[in-house]
């Protein structure tokens, strides 16, 4: 049974949004690390890199998706071999807390990765072990004809920056900034 957490169809504060990475957080996603610290990992490279606040907000929520997922008994059935979507469903959960500026790189970071594993095939092969196997079920490198579409889409550049910072974010140990450290980031990025 759902405690709650995360439970609507929209996110309706950044306190809930917290909340459910405080409860779902701890629990691992076919990675060595937590998704917590996955998603403070992500967002510790984006800050190092020096970019912006709302792609700092999306590095650190770009797996929220997953923790819906966790959050929903239903979806905590699904068989690993099915693509739960995660970034279409994480960043219409934000939709309307935060802009497109947050959720549009969340909902184009699995498109980005097949992007990259299409443009540079050396990239698959340094792809975690759980990049790699969800590679296959999100439909495996892009096509041509979806690179090209890809390419041309202005939000493509910021997507493709989240993936990198989405593989850099997955080291046992790692010392980052905790979660309380972006709550004001969040809060003044969010729309209510």
């Amino acid at each position: 049974m759902s405690d709650g957490v995360g439970s609507g169809e929209r996110a309706t504060s950044v306190d809930e949004v917290v909340a459910l990475y405080e409860r779902w957080g701890p629990e691992r996603y076919d990675e060595v690390v937590s998704q917590l610290d996955h998603a403070l990992q992500t967002a510790a490279v984006a800050r190092a890199e020096r970019a912006g606040d709302a792609l700092v907000a999306a590095a650190l929520l770009h797996d929220v998706g997953h923790l819906l997922a966790m959050a929903d008994p239903a979806g905590s059935t699904a068989p690993a071999a099915v693509d739960l979507g995660h970034e279409e469903r994480g960043a219409a959960w934000l939709a309307d807390l935060f802009g497109p500026e947050v959720t549009g790189p969340i909902a184009l970071h699995v498109a980005a990765k097949r992007y990259l594993c299409a443009v540079g095939p050396d990239y698959a092969d340094d792809l975690s072990a759980g990049s790699a196997r969800s590679l296959a079920l999100q439909g495996g490198p892009m096509d041509p004809d979806e690179v090209q579409a890809f390419a041309a889409d202005p939000g493509g550049a910021h997507a493709v920056a989240l993936r990198t910072w989405d593989d850099a974010g997955k080291v046992d140990g790692l010392d980052v900034a905790p979660l309380d450290a972006y709550r004001d980031l969040l809060e003044r990025l969010s729309r209510r």
